[in-house]
């Protein structure tokens, strides 16, 4: 773990116990501070307990003796409304921060300051995470990754020269973070998301901006220009006098870092100085991938890692779990985990990036059920519908698309895998790509996911 010793001596109330809470928890008391750790959930208050934590109901303590407040982040800050600890603390005067702000000041407190990337964006931010890691993995780096994605961040190893800290920061966390400066700071794209806990689009955009603002002199800003969110980011961000390269998978830019076909080209002063080929590159397929790659590759060059090196790297990414996941291939036929997908939004990405798909969909349905992927439907062979929202995906499909009601996902991989295989198509794929919620019949979208995998696999070698 990372010992917090900016607050030793000195008492700090803590509001969720969750896995990141707990985390935060032992970082605290490793730290030398005095820790009163409170829950909404009687029986997350019980386990911290049991391994060692002080707790105490936060709603009859006395503030003024705490020295900060902090907060996990899935803990409403702002909106809908504070949370009351929140509403204590600043009737208190008390900071109210998170486990970034934590990390943040104990990186700041080293004798030689680590490196630390700090990944956000509303689509993308894991893939990134996990591929700028592999790729300074590839480069011979200590890398330790985390936050938002992977283990809390204070469970990491304690910071050291030469270690390079690569770290997915939600909006939620960057609003708990007032002082984050990381070394490379990587924004990817913005569109409507968590409303409910921003209060605004505006709201939103300006929590993810901090990220992007904070980055240290001498550091780089990558961001992507896609969006109107973001490209105005960046324009500010540079005019502030930060280091900025901007990425796009939708035009050439003079400097940065863009998609030309199927390659990823840099671009300095108008100048082409390195051309990387994504094409066949598996676990980097469409678009979204694509701006992936961009923001690994413009931060990896920001850390020192040679072109070359990196092109080396990008060429052994296995993926993510779940996120179109290449399960296995069995004769010509590409069995696709894409159980992330559980809106139709995140569905399309995967409908793009193949031609002749065996589409297993349905599950607990979200608002707009897959109609907004009807100018995708041609590249759809055949669908098998699982699951609740099976009789909606049926009707909205109707004559445009063959369809099979499976039911469970069992029967669908089944009956895909058999009409895949006899379809007599050169690059057949059976796609689970549900564009649904899992609670229906598992658990959360990995169980679903793992579901899949184990069932490809049980399938017999051709």
């Amino acid at each position: 773990m990372i010992p917090v010793s900016s607050f030793k001596d000195r008492s700090v109330a803590l509001f969720g116990l969750g896995g990141s809470g707990l985390a935060t928890a032992r970082a605290l008391l490793a730290g030398g501070a005095m820790v009163t750790a409170w829950d909404d959930s009687p029986a997350s208050v019980e386990k911290a307990a049991a391994e060692g934590v002080p707790t105490a109901d936060l709603s009859a303590a006395d503030w003024s003796g705490f020295a900060a407040l902090v907060l996990a982040p899935g803990v409403p800050l702002t909106h809908p409304e504070p949370h009351w600890t929140v509403k204590r603390a600043q009737d208190a005067g008390v900071e109210i921060i998170g486990d970034i702000e934590l990390f943040c000041r104990e990186r700041r407190r080293a004798v030689r300051r680590p490196a630390f990337a700090a990944i956000t964006g509303t689509n993308g931010k894991s893939t990134t995470t996990a591929l700028l890691a592999h790729l300074l993995k590839v480069g011979g780096r200590d890398v330790q990754i985390g936050g938002n994605f992977g283990p809390a961040i204070l469970g990491l190893e304690p910071p050291k020269a030469g270690r390079v800290y690569v770290i997915e920061c939600s909006s939620y966390q960057i609003d708990l973070a007032p002082s984050l400066d990381p070394a490379v700071g990587l924004l990817l794209n913005l569109s409507p998301d968590h409303i409910d806990r921003h209060g605004t689009i505006e709201n939103y955009a300006a929590v993810k901006e901090r990220l992007i603002a904070g980055v240290e002199a001498g550091g780089t800003a990558v961001v992507g220009v896609d969006d109107e969110w973001s490209r105005a980011i960046a324009d500010r961000a540079a005019a502030a006098g930060k280091n900025v390269v901007r990425i796009s998978v939708r035009g050439p830019l003079d400097d940065g870092v863009f998609l030309d076909g199927t390659d990823l080209v840099m671009a300095e002063k108008g100048v082409r100085v390195f051309t990387l080929k994504l094409a066949g590159i598996g676990s980097l397929r469409g678009a979204h991938n694509a701006q992936n790659a961009a923001a690994a590759f413009a931060a990896a060059r920001a850390l020192g890692l040679a072109p070359e090196v990196i092109a080396a790297g990008m060429a052994s990414f296995p993926g993510l779990a779940h996120r179109m996941e290449q399960v296995r291939t069995l004769g010509n036929v590409l069995f696709v985990n894409d159980s992330k997908a559980t809106n139709a939004d995140a569905a399309e990405r995967a409908l793009t990036s193949f031609d002749a798909i065996f589409w297993i969909a349905g599950g607990k349905p979200k608002e707009g059920g897959i109609a907004p992927l009807r100018p995708f439907f041609p590249r759809v062979r055949k669908a098998y519908l699982i699951g609740v929202a099976a009789a909606e995906f049926a009707a909205t499909l109707g004559e445009d698309v063959p369809f099979e009601m499976c039911g469970t996902l069992d029967v669908a991989v089944a009956r895909a895998a058999a009409e895949a295989a006899s379809s007599g198509l050169a690059h057949p794929v059976v796609l689970l790509s549900p564009a649904c919620a899992s609670f229906d019949q598992y658990r959360n979208f990995e169980v679903r996911g793992d579901a899949f995998r184990d069932l490809v696999n049980a399938l017999p070698d051709v």
